[in-house]
């Protein structure tokens, strides 16, 4: 009796094992999203990047080996990894958003919270990522840029409008996520 209930259990096994890759091949993604690249590069604003940013960023590269390159007007403290590096400009304002720009390939990630630098890195065709975790896409990107500009506009007319809310550890858990979501879908190690 054990030997025949072993061998269907095992058809069962084999059936369901079946269906189940059937399945699983049915929810797979299209392939221009299943494409990755050896070449993605991370540029950060550095200037105005939070730490506790930079550090998820530092643990990010360090895992993966993607190459980053952090942008500023100031000496920055980094690790000691071979596909870290760090670019210092002079000061100026946009003179960091410019480097990156000037040096930004398709394919690269951005990360800043400054809405024209991640606009401008959209349209040469990189992506770009806020410190809270919001990815900034092709659909999304002119609404941001008119309600910046609209806040803009009532601040010079006096205007009370308050900044944004305090950076907590939701936006921090946003922000590691909607990286590793970004890296495990454009990034291949090399």
């Amino acid at each position: 009796r054990s030997a025949s209930f072993g061998a269907r259990s095992k058809k069962r096994g084999k059936r369901w094992s079946m269906r189940y890759r059937a399945g699983a091949d049915a929810f797979r993604l299209p392939a221009v999203i299943q494409r990755k690249e050896e070449n993605v590069h991370i540029w950060v604003d550095a200037d105005a990047c939070p730490k506790v940013i930079k550090e998820i960023l530092f643990r990010a590269a360090e895992r993966t080996g993607v190459a980053m390159t952090l942008v500023a007007n100031q000496p920055l403290a980094v690790p000691r990894l071979k596909n870290i590096r760090t670019v210092r400009v002079g000061a100026g304002f946009d003179v960091a958003d410019n480097e990156i720009v000037r040096r930004l390939d398709a394919g690269d990630l951005v990360i800043t919270a400054d809405i024209p630098l991640a606009a401008e890195a959209i349209a040469k065709g990189g992506h770009a990522l806020n410190p809270r975790g919001e990815l900034y896409t092709t659909d999304n990107i002119k609404a941001r840029l008119s309600m910046r500009d609209f806040m803009d506009s009532l601040r010079a007319t006096g205007v009370e409008t308050g900044g944004p809310a305090s950076f907590n550890q939701a936006d921090r858990q946003a922000f590691a996520n909607q990286l590793d979501r970004f890296l495990s879908l454009h990034f291949r190690r090399a």
